[in-house]
């Protein structure tokens, strides 16, 4: 039924819907789904997927549910998006569905609505941190080694940043890992902007990028779009990172924050005058891409998106924050605030926008 109604059924077994299922996966459960490995399985953690049916695994999709799409900690109710995600490589991919493995590391939550929940599938405790959560995290790690060989693909998803990079670093030389939300949306996201690039004009090179967002999803793309830029002009990554700036809580990362910005925010410190709003930072550097992974609702405001047009023929603007409730900003404001000379993308679908008797079909990226 997917497969013949990817189109129809995309929104629904992924986002935006699957955002709404994970909130509400403990008072809609009926049977599991995936593989739950918590806390209380430590020690035990090779025997708990040895009861999953399937051995010929080619895919894991695991999360810890701390940050689920721009909802925050859902604890082990962030399953639905390792389902998901795992439809995905089945309906699109080809892959077996046999062959994919849904698995939530259960360590708790600090959603106090979800633990005061009577249908709170999970443990009900605060989150466990530091080496508690990483030795469990390896015994996971060192488990699925065993048992499905070198080959298996592993795809974090919806890690929280402090976990997401650390994670990715320790696996990446000993297992065939990548994170989604660093490298898959990075990937989708530069191909977007080369695709955009055909109808503006001038190489990735020759633009400029404000992200208003720089987490994982953030840095992540703004890091391969660096590094594209390298590869097509030869220029050290050091330079090729002056053309990418991001904003966060705070206001644009600049020299002068470096201090005290966490580590992987660190090489998008440029040289800059200290600013403390989007609208600020967008008038000042001018950008001529601008992309959201802020997770939050309604940040592309009216002036953000005027003041993008006002020195672009063509603004490229990605509101990618998922679900669609937050989104910075919807096709249909990214359209009308641009007299529909944006070109437009978002990670959420939207429906296509009619204005001045031209209808306008939203990317998705």
């Amino acid at each position: 039924l997917l497969i013949d109604n990817v189109e129809e059924l995309l929104p629904i077994v992924y986002t935006p819907t699957v955002g709404e299922a994970c909130q509400k996966y403990g008072s809609i459960f009926r049977q599991p789904q995936g593989l739950y490995v918590s806390l209380r399985d430590k020690g035990k953690v090779l025997e708990v997927l040895r009861n999953w049916p399937h051995r010929n695994i080619e895919v894991i999709c695991v999360t810890d549910g701390e940050r689920i799409l721009g909802l925050g900690d859902l604890g082990s109710q962030g399953m639905g998006i390792p389902v998901g995600k795992l439809a995905l490589y089945t309906a699109l991919g080809g892959v077996r569905p046999s062959a994919c493995l849904p698995v939530t590391i259960d360590v708790g939550t600090n959603n106090e609505n979800l633990l005061n929940d009577e249908f709170y599938i999970g443990l009900r405790q605060k989150r466990a941190t530091g080496e508690e959560y990483h030795e469990l995290m390896e015994e996971f790690m060192a488990a699925v080694k065993q048992i499905y060989g070198e080959k298996v693909l592993i795809q974090f998803e919806d890690f929280a940043n402090h976990n997401a990079f650390d994670l990715l670093a320790k696996y990446r030389k000993s297992h065939l890992v990548f994170n989604d939300d660093i490298q898959g949306t990075a990937s989708v996201v530069l191909a977007g902007v080369l695709a955009a690039l055909k109808e503006v004009g001038g190489t990735l090179a020759e633009h400029t990028y404000l992200f208003l967002g720089a987490g994982e999803a953030g840095t992540g793309i703004a890091e391969l779009i660096a590094l594209e830029i390298s590869k097509q002009t030869k220029a050290p990554m050091e330079e090729c990172r002056k053309k990418v700036w991001l904003v966060d809580s705070k206001g644009l990362i600049v020299e002068s924050r470096k201090n005290s910005l966490q580590s992987f925010k660190k090489p998008w410190a440029h040289e800059h005058e200290p600013l403390t709003t989007l609208y600020d930072a967008v008038q000042s550097i001018k950008p001529t891409v601008l992309i959201g992974t802020s997770g939050v609702g309604r940040t592309f405001t009216k002036e953000v998106v005027e003041a993008m047009a006002s020195f672009n023929e063509r603004p490229i603007i990605f509101s990618l924050s998922n679900p669609t409730s937050h989104s910075e900003c919807t096709a249909e404001e990214a359209y009308n605030w641009t007299q529909g000379r944006a070109i437009f993308a978002s990670g959420s679908p939207f429906d296509p926008v009619e204005y001045d008797g031209k209808t306008f079909v939203p990317g998705q990226a």
